[in-house]
């Protein structure tokens, strides 16, 4: 069986899961107003660059987070991605890529050539991070925060994590949710809604 159908065979049959859920109190504990939520007291490489990113400049924004991989049967989703961030960025929309090479080794190539599909491809100007982990012993700890959120780690490439514009309450949706998906769009349109 070759990647792109293993992918989409396991995405497919990891259904879909959403679950809404508050951070754990020691999570927001030390949040003053305008100061930056637990959980995205993180920084990370920019991909183009590796120059730090500060996770808390998205402080007050709706955030879908996507572990991405080149070589995958979603893949495409970068496009649905794309469209999802013109669509909603004026209102209060970003979306965070996270390249991982965690699952069926189909993220394998270094910065450049992972900067190049994304940005040339598939024309992603939504943010792109460096090459991570996103399960397992070597999960970067802002996954784990998500995972501990919302006790749903991801099972493929592209799963998605959809955090309020508080910082706090967390949603988590399958590979196999198209970023198009009423599902996925009505998520992130109640949350747009909502204010920190």
């Amino acid at each position: 069986m070759n990647r792109t159908r293993l992918c989409l065979t396991r995405g497919v049959l990891s259904g879909l899961f959403t679950v809404l859920v508050p951070l754990t109190a020691s999570a927001q504990s030390g949040k003053t107003p305008g100061a930056c939520p637990a959980l995205l007291s993180h920084s990370f490489p920019r991909l183009q660059d590796e120059a730090p990113q500060n996770l808390c400049q998205y402080a007050g924004k709706v955030l879908l987070v996507v572990n991405t991989a080149s070589y995958c049967g979603f893949t495409r989703q970068y496009e649905g991605l794309e469209a999802l961030h013109a669509k909603y960025e004026k209102r209060g929309l970003v979306i965070l890529g996270f390249p991982a090479n965690d699952f069926g080794q189909q993220e394998p190539g270094n910065a450049k050539a992972i900067a190049d599909l994304c940005f040339n491809t598939y024309g992603v100007r939504f943010p792109m991070f460096s090459k991570t982990a996103v399960v397992g012993a070597q999960r970067n700890a802002f996954y784990t925060q998500l995972f501990q959120a919302t006790k749903a780690a991801p099972q493929w490439n592209f799963h998605k994590y959809l955090i309020a514009r508080d910082g706090k309450a967390v949603s988590s949706f399958q590979s196999a949710v198209e970023p198009g998906s009423e599902v996925l769009t009505s998520a992130i349109e109640t949350a747009l809604r909502q204010t920190p």
